[in-house]
């Protein structure tokens, strides 16, 4: 997405994510980084030290990003009666039964490529299969812009020359355990007894690997499902001790979060802190309101609160501070009316709020993330 806005990056190496010579890690990256052996998650001195001078560094715009995928999914509900988005770029559609109205499965998957770039001038790849996993490992095998097609009797042939790594819950513990039984490819564990793979992986993940080694897996769609919570977390670049700057870095992570509730069309009643004290000790702290919210200022006094009582309480006074988040969850349908009994004197948000909060996204939705914030108030 970075590439289509910016086509002078095009071609070159770009990495979203934590900026280089700090701390955190990278969220995506372009293929062209993924070829120096970059991938999401790498910690971001891991990446700079792999790719070239000429490397684009982009911190992330998830209010954009956000925007662009819903025309996505909208697109994709154009194609298939039932999608179920499953991260921000990545949905599965039933396409059961539409063979009659649209075409062969290679003419659904070139339809479904062809009304995304249509909605948002973007490639995708494409795995059509007969269940989720079959489908998901298709659409892996040939990126970008790919489409592959697997039917039931071809599953064998497509599985079987594949590491063992890409099965669901074969991950660095459990492949070692794999590999010392001389097994690398799916086809492999697809000729090992099932009573071996109980043994050496444990009843539950030996019999799901068994089913996934011969291209078992649910088939179901859910439409219905929903993210789980909103969160905007932040690793500083040197640890930090200073109460002001974790106050107004809250302060910001409330406002992305706030931003992204209320165009997702989300308010929610439970505010959570996050804080990783160093070297690597995290906790987390939740509160749950009277009232759903979506507003900023609602995120970060509870946010807020919850640091001063751990500051006190828990013993985080003059603790070096790694990495501090906000996150908002506990989703209700419509936004409730405010107890207009309760004591607080913040629980109704007047019209003159709500108009503020309209005017900052339209504004950033017109001209970036990055045009406007709410100003500081040391007695907020």
């Amino acid at each position: 997405m970075e590439q289509r806005d910016h086509p002078a990056w095009r071609g070159l190496p770009v990495v979203v994510g934590a900026a280089p010579g700090g701390r955190g890690v990278v969220a995506t990256c372009s293929y062209e980084a993924r070829r120096y052996g970059v991938h999401s998650a790498m910690p971001i001195t891991d990446a700079t030290r792999r790719l070239p001078p000429q490397t684009i560094y982009v911190r992330p715009d998830m209010a954009h990003y956000t925007a662009v995928s819903r025309q996505i999914m909208r697109a994709l509900a154009d194609i298939a009666p039932v999608v179920e988005p499953v991260s921000i770029d990545e949905a599965y559609l039933d396409v059961s039964g539409m063979q009659r109205l649209v075409g062969s499965p290679e003419q659904i998957g070139r339809r479904t490529k062809a009304a995304i770039w249509d909605a948002v001038g973007l490639t995708a790849s494409v795995g059509i299969g007969p269940n989720r996993l079959i489908a998901k490992l298709a659409s892996d095998s040939r990126k970008p812009d790919g489409l592959t097609v697997i039917a039931q009797g071809g599953i064998p042939a497509f599985l079987d020359p594949m590491p063992l790594t890409v099965l669901r819950g074969v991950g660095a513990k459990t492949a070692p355990r794999l590999q010392r039984l001389g097994l690398k490819t799916i086809g492999d564990v697809r000729r090992v007894p099932p009573d071996t793979l109980r043994r050496v992986l444990g009843a539950q993940v030996g019999a799901r690997v068994y089913q996934q080694a011969r291209g078992l897996a649910n088939d179901r769609i859910e439409p219905d499902t929903d993210r789980k919570s909103i969160s905007k977390e932040h690793t500083f670049a040197e640890d930090v001790a200073d109460v002001a700057v974790l106050r107004d870095t809250l302060r910001w992570g409330a406002q992305e979060v706030g931003y992204l509730a209320r165009h997702t069309g989300h308010a929610g009643s439970v505010v959570t802190l996050k804080i990783r004290l160093c070297p690597f000790e995290t906790h987390t702290r939740s509160r749950t309101l009277r009232a759903a919210t979506a507003d900023d200022r609602e995120i970060f006094r509870s946010a807020w609160d919850l640091l001063q009582a751990g500051l006190q309480a828990e013993r985080w006074a003059n603790r070096a501070v790694r990495l501090i988040g906000v996150g908002l969850s506990g989703w209700t349908a419509t936004p409730t009316q405010p107890d207009l009994l309760a004591a607080e004197a913040t629980l109704v948000q007047p019209r003159g709020q709500q108009r503020l909060n309209q005017t900052i996204d339209a504004i950033r939705d017109r001209f970036g993330q990055r045009t406007i914030r709410r100003g500081l108030h040391r007695h907020e």
